[in-house]
């Protein structure tokens, strides 16, 4: 066995490389059979609700039909269609169902386009006495056309050294969209002043300057449509120097002005202060509201016939027994005035009524003197303390001793 061995081994190269050039005479002769796809197209585009061609093409020495295989490339391979020549093998799947035509030449046409048909298609190609099956890949995607942009800012007039002011490039609709930016028709990119987003849907101008006084305008774009905005114009207005200092300084006063009313605490001594002032404020206004209460007022009869009006003051005094007929008299005396400068006298009103004689002219005082009661008796006075003189009302000072024969001054008008 060792022998033989040793005999075939010089025979087993040279049995290969004659394999080898077999295939390569047969190759170059056109006696071996084989699928060549080509296509003219790795990467198609197209639009949601379009159409999609996958074109290609075969050769084949055989003349029989092909089978045609097309594949959407997922985690799991998914069908999308299989025929024998122009005629479907089996049932569509329900997503591709009247959405899929197949032609002679394999190329596969895909009807009413949806974001989901995206991807890679595999299509194989063979024919039954063809030793190799034919493969190739075609890349598909499917976009939503942008719509008409327009650029977006708070106001197009902006004063000098704002620190932010930024516009927005806006679209309705749109799929894998792109954006550039313009600034008098040239294109702009990232700056110190000037910074786009990370999508370059945003423009910020940091610091505006007066340079910034130009027309913008945005592009948006993406595989299959492509749209400009309409331009607009940014105003820039200078500021003046003046109005820098006074809106800073401004700015300053109200921090402070916020943060002293922040910290600022009344003290114990100011608090209580206020409280004495706020109780004194309410004793006065109610002293006030009291003595306008119990003050008298005159009624219409009064006024238009003013008389001697006596009040009497109950007080006690025991030592009123020895007052003198003079001050009895001046009091009759200033009363008997009085009634002759007034109207004729009327019947009397006062709180307590007294037995008045009837008025004589001219006046003239009398006094009576009662008798006097023994000093046994115990002493009481009233007496008219209050004077008071309102539209002719009179009130005079008047002293009585109960059940004592004190003299008594009566005035008689």
């Amino acid at each position: 066995m060792k022998a033989e061995r040793e005999a075939l081994a010089p025979a087993l190269p040279v049995a290969i490389i004659l394999q080898l050039f077999g295939l390569l005479f047969y190759s170059q002769t056109g006696e071996v059979q084989g699928v060549n796809i080509t296509s003219p197209a790795a990467q198609i585009r197209g639009t949601v609700g379009g159409s999609a061609l996958l074109s290609v093409s075969y050769t084949s020495t055989s003349k029989d039909r092909p089978v045609i295989k097309w594949q959407l490339k997922r985690d799991k391979p998914v069908t999308v269609v299989q025929s024998l020549g122009t005629d479907i093998i089996g049932n569509l799947r329900p997503e591709y169902k009247d959405r899929v035509h197949i032609f002679d030449n394999g190329t596969l046409l895909l009807h009413n386009l949806q974001l989901d048909d995206e991807g890679t298609y595999e299509v194989q190609i063979s024919i039954t006495d063809d030793t190799f099956t034919g493969e190739r890949y075609i890349n598909l995607t499917v976009d939503v056309p942008v719509s008409k942009p327009s650029v977006v800012m708070v106001s197009s007039t902006v004063l000098e050294l704002t620190e932010y002011f930024s516009l927005n490039c806006s679209h309705d609709s749109g799929t894998k969209a792109q954006y550039t930016w313009t600034k008098g028709g040239k294109a702009l990119g990232n700056d110190t002043r000037l910074q786009l987003s990370q999508d370059k849907r945003v423009l910020t101008i940091v610091r505006v300057l007066m340079s910034d006084d130009d027309i913008y305008s945005c592009t948006v774009e993406n595989p299959v449509s492509t749209m400009k905005s309409t331009p607009v114009k940014l105003t820039v207005y200078r500021r003046s120097s003046l109005y820098i200092i006074l809106s800073t300084g401004g700015i300053f006063l109200l921090i402070t002005l916020v943060t002293v009313c922040a910290c600022w605490k009344p003290s114990k001594k100011d608090k209580r202060e206020i409280e004495k002032q706020v109780s004194s404020d309410y004793g006065e206004h109610n002293e006030a509201k009291h003595e306008v209460d119990v003050t008298p007022k005159m009624t219409e009869h009064e006024r238009k016939n003013p008389m001697a009006l006596y009040v009497l003051k109950e007080t006690e005094s025991p030592g009123t027994e020895d007052d003198s007929p003079t001050e009895s008299q001046n009091a009759a005396e200033v009363l008997t005035r009085a009634n002759y400068s007034s109207s004729p006298p009327v019947a009397v009103r006062a709180s307590r009524r007294y037995h008045l004689s009837p008025a004589r002219s001219p006046p003239t005082g009398h006094v009576h003197k009662s008798p006097s009661r023994s000093p046994s008796s115990p002493a009481r006075s009233r007496s008219a303390t209050r004077l008071r003189a309102a539209g002719g009302v009179h009130v005079i000072r008047e002293q009585e001793e109960a059940g004592s024969p004190n003299e008594t001054t009566t005035t008689t008008t």
